[in-house]
């Protein structure tokens, strides 16, 4: 009994030790795992953006084109790095040394981050980045603060710099996207959240049966544990 009450505290620790963190004012993300469309764009704006950097070794790359239906010819064509083939991981094309001595660390593989951060957390981390000269990289961002990540999304977004009164973003620089830039952040964001759990949707889907199965087998089992005691009384 003692090793069973011990386990079950280790297993809460990870969110003692979470809860114990800063509260962060986040805005919700709002995925929905049943828009593919928008996946299928997460997933094009991650290939062009953040894969040079970071990879997605527990998905594959026929994985995703099955699951988000993008045609295997247009994910050989757009999906693939290098002599990479379509049943291989989601590998950056960056070896592990070089961006290490270019950002001073290792950029993590993204395959669970949704699972550790959740939603909310990545779609404010893409738009929370700002111009700050003091950093390394040029960018510091208010939800993790010195990142060593540049705001490769720049371009898009334009430059954002922190009002040191208010601590408020404000927009000095318009991007290409400027006005779409939310949709895109929220739209990797939901390939992220796939990623980190392919069959979540299905699981939804189906855990909903379930619970109705068991809502009509508990009513049955107790109508059945009635009759049977009122004959026993």
């Amino acid at each position: 009994m003692r090793k069973l009450a011990i386990t079950f505290l280790l297993a809460l620790l990870p969110s003692v030790v979470l809860a114990a963190g800063p509260k962060l004012d986040l805005k919700p993300a709002d995925v929905d795992l049943h828009d593919k469309a928008a996946m299928q764009r997460g997933a094009g704006y991650f290939i062009n953006y953040c894969q040079g950097c970071h990879s997605m070794e527990f998905m594959r790359i026929n994985r995703v084109a099955k699951d988000l239906d993008i045609p295997i010819e247009v994910a050989k064509a757009e999906m693939l790095i290098g002599t990479d083939k379509v049943g291989d991981p989601m590998r950056s094309n960056i070896s592990a040394e070089q961006s290490e001595a270019w950002f001073g660390v290792t950029p993590p593989d993204l395959s669970l981050t949704s699972r550790l951060r959740g939603e909310d957390w990545i779609y404010n981390y893409l738009i929370s980045f700002y111009r700050d000269p003091s950093a390394p990289s040029g960018w510091n961002n208010t939800i993790f603060e010195n990142a060593a990540m540049p705001h490769v999304l720049s371009n898009l977004q334009g430059v954002q710099e922190l009002d040191p009164e208010s601590h408020e973003l404000k927009l000095v620089s318009r991007g290409s996207k400027s006005d779409e830039y939310d949709q895109i952040a929220r739209d990797i964001t939901a390939f992220m959240v796939y990623a980190g759990e392919p069959s979540k949707a299905d699981r939804q889907f189906y855990g909903i049966f379930v619970m109705i199965f068991l809502l009509i087998f508990f009513v049955l089992a107790y109508a059945l544990k009635k009759e049977y005691w009122r004959d026993v009384h």
